[in-house]
């Protein structure tokens, strides 16, 4: 069986090389200055902007718009319709739902051409439902979970569970995603029955 072929810079890519490749479906637009991890994989009809960053084994859905500036962690997953606009950042392990959006700007207008960015940060692990609306300048905490259909206009704290428009929450999850605790107002301190780790643990 032939080894691989040499590669332009000179020597040949290894086996390793080829497989860790991030790859990028035929349809999606990668800009030059963006940055694709190894290993990490863009689908169809996806744009992804010069200056954003997508981290390591990341999935990136059908028809997904990154936007410049937008940095994505390792091992994202992002499906299918999402609209990431430029001054949010996307930490580790981080799973967004079909249709999610989220947004940049407090007070747009079409015709003000002088508008600042307002960050949103979303921290590791958490998830965010599909068609959530994540208003920006707020901060979703590690292993947070946001609803389906929920539009987040404040800060969710870490492990918290928030549903509804505006999004409230209405209890806790654990790192694994299960709902450990109903009660918003009251930490919990138990473990998780379905798995080894505390509650609280990120």
């Amino acid at each position: 069986m032939p080894g691989p072929a040499p590669t332009a810079d000179g020597p040949p890519a290894t086996l390793r090389d080829v497989a860790d490749a991030p790859f990028v479906h035929e349809t999606a637009i990668v800009e030059a200055g963006a940055e694709i991890g190894t290993g990490s994989r863009i689908w169809h009809h996806t744009h992804v902007r010069t200056g954003a960053v997508v981290g390591r084994d990341c999935t990136i859905g059908k028809n997904v718009y990154l936007d410049a500036g937008v940095s994505v962690g390792a091992g994202v997953k992002i499906q299918n319709n999402v609209s990431v606009y430029s001054g949010v950042t996307i930490a580790d392990d981080v799973f967004v739902g079909p249709s999610a959006v989220f947004t940049n700007d407090r007070q747009p207008r079409a015709f003000v051409p002088d508008w600042e960015i307002t960050p949103t940060l979303v921290h590791r692990g958490a998830s965010i439902g599909a068609n959530a609306t994540i208003v920006c300048g707020v901060e979703i905490g590690e292993y947070a979970m946001v609803g389906a259909g929920a539009v987040v206009t404040r800060t969710v704290a870490a492990h918290a569970l928030v549903v509804g428009n505006p999004a409230r929450s209405i209890g806790w999850v654990c790192r694994c995603g299960r709902t450990v605790q109903r009660d918003p107002a009251t930490r919990p301190v138990t473990e998780c029955p379905a798995c080894p780790q505390p509650v609280g643990s990120v």
